[in-house]
């Protein structure tokens, strides 16, 4: 198949791309390198350095591919940064998301557009927990804000263009080419800290939970996808288990240091949700799908990663 993965050259969506690649099929990748790096793309990939923004490149790319999957991952990724320029956020995030399924529905040959959604950000703070799909979506920030919409611009494309969809709401996700640089991702961000010997910070006292996958089990929901949905749906990808910061910390530093360093408890950030945990069930459900690799192995598997890296 014809598949454009935008943001390919990014963490999540590099490995993506690869398990397309492997499964034979023809892929296109358009990112701005605004947080992908080169180093992550494939090279039987066609790569086109753009933004999703940009509605003419969007338009001639799927006139001249006509694609019948996207798999869209490009987006402004920090929370924070969304609540200091929202009107940044809605551009790269919905209004890049608009152009692609305007581009989509004029080219009429898409099968289905699979959306990078989230988690936490949807839910807000939890009523129950682990949160299924059915949990009320509250969203405080406007990162959460224009990921809702975009599912429902999604529902509102199958409804009256008859185009398939799949929003899939990840948790914390975590993995080799995970970025150490910003405010998200705090495996990769304190797994780096640590080979570099500087010390790690923890917000707060580190009680705060959340739900870590590992991008490996992430990619293998993506191919069942394509193997078992029928229709259009919202998929919550996860694991059902909360583990807080101090426990990613004293696990990494095991890896890394065997235990030798010590972490450093900063302010807690303001806003931040205490707890975030999501059920996989109707992922199991509709694609047979569940987390297979454990946070201990997939945090060496990380720590791996980087070491590799680091002595590159």
């Amino acid at each position: 198949m014809k598949v454009l993965v935008t943001g390919g050259a990014g963490f999540i969506a590099s490995h993506i791309v690869d398990a397309f690649i492997k499964r034979g099929d023809e892929v296109v990748i358009l990112d701005n390198l605004s947080s992908g790096s080169r180093s992550n793309l494939n090279p039987k990939a066609e790569f086109v350095l753009g933004d999703v923004t940009d509605a003419a490149l969007v338009r001639d790319l799927f006139q001249k591919h006509k694609f019948e999957i996207v798999n869209h991952h490009a987006a402004q990724l920090d929370l924070r940064k969304s609540v200091i320029d929202p009107v940044f956020d809605c551009t790269q995030n919905i209004i890049g998301s608009l152009n692609l399924l305007e581009a989509a529905k004029e080219t009429g040959s898409l099968k289905r557009f699979m959306f990078a959604s989230t988690g936490g950000a949807i839910y807000g703070e939890q009523d129950y927990f682990p949160a299924d799909e059915q949990h009320p979506t509250r969203p405080i920030s406007p990162y959460g804000v224009a990921k809702r919409s975009i599912e429902l611009y999604l529902h509102y494309y199958k409804e009256v263009h008859g185009m398939d969809y799949v929003a899939f709401r990840y948790t914390n996700v975590y993995g080799p080419r995970q970025s150490p640089h910003g405010e998200a991702g705090v495996v990769a961000i304190f797994t780096e800290k640590l080979l570099r010997g500087d010390e790690a910070v923890i917000n707060g006292d580190g009680s705060q939970t959340r739900d870590y996958v590992f991008v490996g089990d992430l990619v293998r929901a993506h191919m069942l996808t394509l193997e078992k949905l029928q229709g259009s749906d919202i998929i919550n990808i996860s694991t059902g288990i909360e583990a807080d910061v101090n426990e990613i910390f004293n696990v990494l530093n095991a890896h890394v240091t065997a235990g030798k360093a010590s972490a450093k408890h900063g302010p807690a950030k303001a806003g931040e949700q205490q707890r975030s945990v999501c059920s996989f069930a109707h992922a199991e459900k509709m694609l047979g799908w569940k987390p297979e690799v454990s946070l201990q192995d997939g945090l060496r598997q990380t720590v791996e990663f980087f070491k590799n890296k680091q002595n590159s």
